[in-house]
């Protein structure tokens, strides 16, 4: 399975979320089995493959990152919805939006890169080790988060032609 198709899996399952009063842990519980895969697979060829434990984890990630920032999420995406209230944004587009909402806070390092030199600063002997560690992690988490959101945002933002 690629990570596209997990990250579409993940917004059909955010977008599952928007009905009933399931949490996200009871929706990836009933619906990350092989079992319930088997069973769509015949209807889709996304769940053909059972994702491998790594995709699983990405999965949960994305569809327990939006469950649980839910509302901070449709606030944010209201202030940005010019002329939208957020009531008429069709449930799936919301969902879309919510789980690339999600994708753009994932990769950044803005942690690292705002404590990662105070260790140095307050003469610790660690400081230089920590101050290296954050600039690596920058190093690696931004261009694999700039990646991630550039090949997600075709897939899931795209206009439907119709």
């Amino acid at each position: 399975m690629t990570r596209s198709n997990a990250r579409e899996i993940a917004v059909q399952l955010i977008f599952s979320l928007g009905f009933g009063n399931l949490s996200a842990q009871e929706v990836l519980d009933s619906q990350l089995t092989t079992e319930r895969f088997a069973e769509l697979a015949e209807e889709n060829a996304l769940y053909a493959q059972f994702p491998n434990e790594k995709q699983q984890q990405y999965i949960r990630d994305l569809v327990q990152g939006v469950f649980s920032h839910g509302p901070e999420l449709d606030d944010y995406i209201s202030r940005y919805a010019v002329g939208w209230s957020f009531a008429r944004i069709p449930r799936m587009a919301a969902a879309i939006m919510r789980t690339w909402a999600v994708l753009a806070y994932l990769p950044k390092a803005t942690v690292q890169a705002a404590i990662g030199g105070v260790p140095l600063a307050m003469g610790l002997a660690c400081g230089q080790v920590v101050l290296t560690v954050a600039v690596v992690a920058i190093l690696v988490t931004a261009p694999l988060g700039a990646l991630a959101i550039d090949l997600s945002f075709r897939r899931l933002l795209r206009r439907d032609r119709g």
